[in-house]
């Protein structure tokens, strides 16, 4: 099969587990925290495609050169990073890029915040499709036919010492690693046991301050607030994982404890605000420069709090 020919390719999915660990089967990279995307590097041209097929090079155009680090047409999968002055990925420098439609801003952002691609893998080389190779040999093939610059730079990894690699992301604040099994062939479209991710990931609490309702009367969204020096602060929405239970006991408490006063101005949308009392524990990633949070998941309601 030709890559080059529909430019459709799904990039492979990862599994997620909660604990690092350490085993000499699997190879450790670093999670970036950027946009995934597929990365066909033709004689004279590239194409960049996030994982719903869309054409991302016009927003990135610092990117239309890389094909000239490539000894050999080929077909990366990789992920899109703006990084910060010590390295570290700035997801909210890439998202803003990401959002842009103008040209002329695009340009202007495009020589302030470069982004980057790291390639994690390589599924065709010239002719030869690579995917039902072993892991460690595509590989081989990734560092023999890219030669890496400012904008175009092959992701690095160590053998068995996922939990060292872990303790480092932690002590830096990145977003966690990536364990993939040395022999895994490249499965297009699926999620594979093979290819596993842990994050780092916060647990806090935070008050249920009011939700709101989908077409079919059921919690869409909970917002949520903390109290900092004695002041209601805004932390964001969570809708994931709340169960029926919890949709019942909240809906209850609103009966009875509704309030008539918005406690964040800017949220949209018709809110149902209730006192806030109700205290639940969500997991999270990090949080924003506006103080919300990143990627949340309700865990659950505090009855002892």
């Amino acid at each position: 099969m030709d890559f080059f020919v529909d430019k459709n390719i799904s990039p492979m999915l990862l599994e997620e587990e909660k604990e690092p660990f350490d085993d000499e089967n699997y190879i450790f990279e670093l999670k970036l925290d950027g946009i995934r995307a597929i990365a066909y590097l033709e004689k004279d041209a590239v194409y960049i495609r996030n994982k719903r097929n869309k054409e991302l090079i016009d927003i990135y155009p610092e990117l239309k050169s890389i094909f000239k680090q490539a000894k050999k047409p080929c077909v990366l999968d990789g992920e899109l990073v703006v990084l910060n002055n010590d390295g570290s990925p700035n997801f909210f420098a890439l998202q803003k890029r990401s959002l842009m439609t103008d040209p002329l801003r695009i340009e202007l952002e495009a020589s302030k915040n470069k982004v980057h691609f790291v390639a994690y893998d390589i599924l065709q080389l010239g002719k030869d499709d690579l995917t039902d190779l072993p892991l460690l040999k595509r590989k081989e093939f990734l560092a023999k036919n890219i030669v890496e610059n400012d904008l175009l730079a092959i992701s690095r990894y160590i053998v068995g010492q996922g939990i060292k690699l872990f303790s480092l992301t932690k002590d830096r604040g990145l977003e966690g690693i990536v364990a993939k099994e040395k022999n895994s062939r490249y499965e297009i479209g699926n999620r594979s046991k093979n290819w596993i991710k842990v994050k780092n990931l916060i647990d806090e609490d935070f008050l249920i301050c009011g939700f709101a309702l989908d077409e079919d009367n059921n919690i869409k969204d909970l917002i949520l607030g903390q109290e900092k020096k004695k002041k209601l602060v805004y932390r964001g929405k969570v809708f994931l994982h709340i169960s029926k239970e919890e949709q019942e006991i909240i809906t209850a408490f609103a009966l009875k404890n509704q309030s008539k006063k918005a406690f964040f101005g800017d949220i949209s949308g018709d809110i149902i605000w209730i006192k806030p009392e109700l205290v639940c524990t969500v997991q999270y990633m990090m949080l924003t420069k506006d103080g919300a949070m990143r990627q949340p998941v309700f865990k659950g309601l505090r009855d002892d709090k």
